[in-house]
């Protein structure tokens, strides 16, 4: 039985408000999307308001969305990534949002059933960002086990 799962945020810095004409068909495919993630193999849990979205959570600007999510593991999220139609909206992200220059996605492994709050994945990105990828905060380019249970965390 595994012992944690893994956390994932990712940022993006919106080019014009979400309620302008140029991100109309982005907000128009959120819904879509987020069902696709809640339908997705190995999804555990996303942040989101009571209205099913995160688009209101803003810790870092009202011009930057957040997404925070948990997942059975990394092939289960690579596999919603880049094989569903969530990378059909992704490869359209240039018409939505600024080029980020800094690393703009965090891995981390969390104990089952935990679920980090924003605070907590921002801390995870901003290492990230600061010492690059380790067993503590990471990418899809460079990932980490889980911990073992014997191990601890």
């Amino acid at each position: 039985m595994p012992t944690h799962q893994l956390a994932q945020l990712n940022i993006a810095t919106m080019k014009e408000p979400l309620d302008s004409p140029s991100m109309a068909d982005f907000v128009n495919n959120l819904e879509r999307i987020n069902a696709l993630a809640d339908k997705a193999e190995g999804f555990v849990w996303r942040l989101q308001t009571q209205d099913g979205d995160a688009t209101a959570v803003q810790p870092l600007g009202d011009k930057t969305l957040v997404n925070l999510s948990v997942w059975r593991d990394v092939a289960t999220l690579k596999d919603y990534v880049y094989k569903t139609a969530h990378a059909d909206i992704m490869r359209r992200r240039k018409e939505w949002f600024d080029r980020m220059e800094d690393s703009h996605l965090v891995l981390w492994w969390v104990p089952v059933g935990h679920r980090p709050s924003v605070e907590e994945a921002i801390a995870r990105l901003d290492l990230l960002r600061a010492s690059g990828p380790s067993a503590q905060a990471f990418g899809f380019s460079q990932s980490f086990p889980p911990p073992q249970a014997s191990g601890g965390h």
